[in-house]
């Protein structure tokens, strides 16, 4: 670790060790820049360590269609790009509806995607549910499917990403928190629990404590933190290929290849981002488990084995933040992936290299600019 009293240099400091923060600091690696990532904590401890490992294109945001296909590309390459396929299986996706007004609502989704031109998310019957998934309960009706999405294994993508970035020089400290940042004479100033580091760029991808970095870049924005919580079950005799969602209610749930079940969706509870640590909540893990059982009868006196959460940072529009500053020169933000940034973690790796050494991107990254918060964040400025 470096002197306080003399600060390290690099070509880029990265605030963050997850999944964005890892992938970022490889690829910028691999165009020559010399990297440094400060993680608070170890790598990958919350959002990119304890989401469900999802590789997700159903479901996504309008503005998040383009840039989750072209990531999900990746993942099919994920062993070239890292050396690693971080037990990616292309599963394919099923989100069932559980009667006739969800699946008008299933219909209502696919006619707006293809008058948009996509057309990976595709409308199936209770027939095709049956033949892909035998064991769902006989009240599903239907629902939609996206045959190349699947699921991988988070910690093993986080590893994959930190152990390519380090073959490629990437510098990497742990239990290392940032606490404050400043622009002067053109560089970067970074104190941090282990000492200084002075650089031209700054790559903010300190998950959901970012909004502080961007605050001290004088660009605040809401992101609101929240737990998240999943949990495990005992091993099991295989019974379902494809990751499962539904539409009325909250669900993720995927058998992986050791016969446990992960199940989450949207379980939160409490987050302590002093503490860094959560809370579990278990009457939201006992409304999961009854929404597992009544889609699958046959598992109600399975054994959940372990719960565990972490905390993950949201947006008031529910997308990321992937842009440059608006107020400073050599500051790049990638946060506020609201609970769906697994998947696109390998792109914006590329995306946040790009904005870095060429100050573009070859992806339409518009709307998530961190000045669609403009107004906000000068109300809040003249505020103080």
């Amino acid at each position: 670790m470096n002197s306080t009293s003399q600060p390290a240099g690099a070509d880029v400091v990265v605030i963050g060790g997850g999944l964005h923060g890892l992938s970022s600091a490889l690829h910028l690696a691999r165009r020559g820049a010399r990297v440094v990532v400060l993680e608070s904590d170890v790598c990958g401890r919350h959002a990119s360590g304890v989401n469900a490992g999802g590789v997700r294109t159903l479901g996504r945001h309008d503005a998040e269609i383009a840039l989750s296909l072209a990531a999900r590309d990746l993942w099919f390459r994920l062993a070239e790009l890292c050396g690693d396929d971080a037990g990616f299986v292309p599963s394919g996706q099923l989100k069932v509806a559980e009667n006739e007004a969800e699946l008008a609502e299933c219909r209502a989704r696919v006619a707006h995607l293809q008058s948009l031109g996509f057309q990976h998310e595709v409308m199936i019957d209770a027939c095709f549910v049956r033949d892909v998934v035998p064991s769902l309960a006989r009240h599903v009706v239907g629902g939609i499917w996206v045959e190349h999405d699947g699921h991988a294994l988070p910690f093993r993508a986080v590893t994959a990403f930190r152990l390519a970035a380090q073959r490629a020089g990437v510098e990497i400290h742990e239990q290392c928190a940032v606490h404050r940042i400043e622009r002067r004479d053109g560089q970067w100033d970074i104190e941090a629990a282990g000492g200084r580091w002075r650089t031209p760029q700054v790559v903010n991808a300190a998950g959901a404590w970012a909004g502080e970095f961007a605050r001290q870049a004088g660009e605040p924005v809401s992101v609101e933190p929240r737990g998240l919580m999943l949990m495990v079950t005992q091993a099991l005799p295989a019974f379902v290929k494809p990751v499962l969602g539904a539409t009325g209610r909250p669900l993720l749930f995927k058998q992986f290849s050791n016969g446990t079940v992960v199940i989450g969706g949207a379980l939160e509870c409490a987050a302590d981002m002093t503490a860094r640590q959560c809370a579990l909540d278990f009457s939201q893990l006992g409304k999961s488990a009854r929404t597992v059982t009544d889609l699958f009868p046959h598992l109600r006196h399975v054994v959940v084995n372990r719960a565990w959460a972490g905390i993950e940072g949201f947006m008031p529009d529910g997308i990321p933040v992937i842009s440059r500053s608006g107020t400073h020169e050599g500051l790049v933000h990638a946060f506020g992936f609201s609970a769906h940034g697994f998947e696109l973690g390998p792109i914006v790796g590329s995306v946040v290299a790009e904005l870095v050494c060429e100050g573009r991107s070859t992806h339409d990254i518009d709307t998530f600019q961190i000045g669609r918060f403009g107004a906000a964040a000068h109300a809040q400025i003249n505020a103080h």
